[in-house]
């Protein structure tokens, strides 16, 4: 059985009028004859631009600005920073650290004594002194607060209580009753307003309205909507047209360039300069190649030798003056060698035997 998806169906297009396939065809002629010399420009502008850039622009700026750049950072920018580096280590840094350790911890270490000496005495003065102190203010301050509750209690909050259950509740019910009988009354007239209002601007600018962009505006935006999509797909056709004309002439071009310029030096360069090349390599550059080696190597060698004769004076010259050096003398080993080796069973050592 064949469990394969089947394709997506096309999406059904939807008939086109006669106006469209009358605006179509003449949009797209004169747009394709007024965009192929557009699109030649073009397409030669930026192939004289890719080629600009790559043979003069980038060289150009990488010599103006990349190297000198380079060369600033690696040969100034890195040994100064190397160089203050050092300086502010040696001028700031070794000092600060000096100043630390030889100054400031010691000091640290006297402040932190002294204090925790002041936080003992504090802790003395709050545990005897303050903390008793203490305990008596909130005894006054319990009583002075329970006497001033009671007395507000009863001057104040049971006469607040019976003002507001037997005076201000009453009269709050009735203002509250006289706002709902105002809202009820201006909510009725803003309704009537309301309707009144509305039927006369849907008579007056509604029906108007839907009736001009019904018969007038939406037909002439069909219109021109159709013309302007029929003019873009033409500009859209068109410059794709013209880009596969810009690419045979462009080919075109390239081949005529080929066969009058790169050809006739390709074959001067295989047919002349290379035999010319190989001839000038054989008979002057590999010559002159192997005497530079030779001459190199008997430079070598005559260094070699000047730098041994060199040595060797020397040498004579340090024995004629300081004499000949002390040969190291060879130091006896102190364990046993063969059978004279030491056991448990005896009491000589190497140290104490014959």
């Amino acid at each position: 059985m064949n469990f394969e998806k089947p394709s997506a169906q096309p999406a059904p297009q939807s008939p086109e009028g006669c106006l469209v396939v009358a605006i179509r065809v003449p949009v797209r002629i004169v747009v394709l004859v007024l965009v192929v010399p557009v699109r030649m420009v073009w397409d030669a502008l930026v192939a004289g631009g890719r080629f600009l850039w790559r043979t003069v622009l980038r060289p150009v700026g990488r010599a103006l600005f990349v190297w000198p750049l380079v060369a600033l950072w690696r040969y100034v920018v890195v040994p100064g920073a190397k160089a203050v580096g050092w300086l502010v280590n040696m001028l700031v840094l070794v000092p600060l650290v000096w100043l630390y350790r030889q100054v400031l911890t010691p000091l640290g270490h006297a402040l932190g004594w002294s204090a925790r000496q002041i936080g003992n005495g504090l802790a003395w003065v709050y545990a005897r002194v303050l903390t008793p102190v203490g305990h008596a203010c909130v005894w006054v301050v319990d009583g002075l607060a329970a006497g001033l509750a009671w007395l507000g209690r009863y001057l104040l909050v049971v006469p607040a209580g019976w003002l507001y259950a037997w005076v201000l509740a009453p009269v709050g019910r009735a203002l509250a009753w006289c706002g709902r009988g105002l809202l009820w009354l201006a909510r009725t007239v803003g309704t009537g307003v309301g309707v009144v209002l509305y039927w006369t601007a849907r008579i007056l600018l509604v029906l108007p309205a839907v009736a001009l962009w019904r018969w007038v505006l939406a037909p002439v935006g069909r219109v021109l909507a159709v013309v302007g999509r029929e003019v873009w797909d033409a500009l859209g056709h068109a410059w794709r047209i013209a880009g596969h004309i810009s690419l045979a002439v462009g080919r075109a071009l390239a081949t005529l360039f080929r066969w009058i310029f790169v050809a006739p030096v390709s074959w001067v360069y295989r047919t002349v300069l290379t035999p010319v090349g190989h001839v000038v390599r054989d008979l002057v550059l590999r010559p002159a190649a192997e005497a530079a080696r030779a001459v190199g190597r008997v430079t070598r060698q005559a260094l070699t030798a000047a730098r041994e004769s060199a040595r060797q004076a020397r040498a004579d010259f340090r024995r004629m003056v300081f004499g000949e050096s002390r040969q190291p003398q060879p130091v006896e080993r102190r364990e046993p060698r063969g059978d004279d080796t030491r056991t448990l069973g005896r009491s000589t050592t190497v140290l104490t035997k014959d």
